[in-house]
């Protein structure tokens, strides 16, 4: 007990970077996701196109890879900044999220009843009105718990700042770990611990969100 009283205050220090991180590649994987799954469902041939293509790339590569490609390689071949590490963390977090969130956002249009969009052109809606109003509510609920499973996702991929230089929760743990290596199985189970508590309240608002998907959303 006196060796994890002794750990946690170092760990906490990086609690700032994790949660910031978190926080703001979230909004940025959210705004992404609705703009390219929007995209993707239109028929305009060259939004879609543009938008399939960011997909694919996103999700087929590591981020990992992508991560040092926006802290290394885009500086070094462009000599295009991105700002601090901070914001190259959350920029390659976003994006890559943002890519699989897209899917889910494409697929939760296409899956609401073609009933109701044919409906809404009897009553001679626009399509803009058509989807603000008859699709896109439904098609959030039915996104819900998938949003929460990727954001989940997300949480733990801040990790990987670390690499970066980034004095996050993981980077405090490798340097105690570096320091005393009798610690670090110890290190590394308060380091466990401190992800689980944090994903707590996204695994709540994900069953939340299973709840509320099943209302509301008219079946084929």
């Amino acid at each position: 007990m006196n060796a994890i009283i002794e750990i946690l205050p170092q760990l906490l220090r990086g609690l700032q970077i994790t949660v910031s991180v978190l926080l703001a590649s979230a909004i940025i994987a959210y705004i992404v996701a609705f703009i390219a799954g929007l995209a993707r469902a239109s028929k305009n041939t060259i939004l879609n196109k543009i938008a399939g293509v960011y997909i694919e790339i996103f999700r087929g590569t590591s981020l990992i890879v992508q991560l040092f490609w926006l802290y290394y390689a885009i500086p070094m071949l462009f000599g295009i900044q991105l700002g601090s590490n901070w914001w190259t963390g959350v920029i390659a977090i976003g994006l890559n999220y943002g890519a699989y969130l897209a899917e889910v956002v494409r697929g939760s249009i296409l899956a609401v009843d073609k009933g109701q969009t044919e409906a809404s052109i009897a009553l001679n809606m626009s399509s803009y009105q058509r989807m603000r109003l008859i699709i896109l509510p439904q098609a959030v609920r039915m996104m819900l718990p998938e949003v929460g499973n990727y954001t989940i996702q997300m949480m733990k991929a801040t990790s990987l700042v670390s690499l970066i230089g980034m004095r996050d929760i993981l980077y405090y743990g490798d340097i105690m770990r570096s320091t005393n290596l009798a610690q670090a199985p110890l290190v590394y189970v308060v380091v466990l611990l401190m992800y689980f508590i944090l994903a707590l309240p996204f695994i709540w608002l994900t069953r939340k969100g299973e709840t509320l998907s099943k209302k509301g959303v008219a079946s084929q």
